[in-house]
């Protein structure tokens, strides 16, 4: 019964936290925010979401698999995610309107050459 009880509160954590990514995604402007949003809550609410189902399947072969597809999730999305939001960085021509943000690419008087 326990078991049970914290399931379900890891369950409804992970989709509160999902819920309230949907909810960024469509309430931030500019598509930088909007891949924050994206990366970090759908990475936590993933983990909740699948600590939950491990908790309530117990110590299983199953558990074991979705504890390996935690681990993929953890290093993948937010690498994935980097790679849009840099792919946005390159291909936007107007984005130095839209945000404040530093290339780092170019050298700003450095003279220790």
């Amino acid at each position: 019964m326990i078991r049970v009880i914290i399931a379900g509160v890891l369950m409804l954590a992970g989709l509160f936290v999902l819920g309230i990514a949907t909810i960024g995604i469509f309430r931030f402007s500019t598509m930088l925010n909007r891949i924050h949003v994206a990366a970090k809550c759908d990475t936590l609410g993933a983990l909740l979401m699948l600590s939950g189902l491990i908790v309530l399947s117990g110590f299983t072969v199953f558990s074991l698999k979705l504890g390996l597809v935690i681990v993929f999730l953890w290093l993948c999305n937010p690498a994935a995610s980097h790679l849009v939001a840099r792919a946005e960085v390159k291909t936007n021509p107007n984005l130095e309107q839209i945000c404040d943000f530093v290339d780092l690419t170019e050298e700003h008087g450095n003279d220790n050459n």
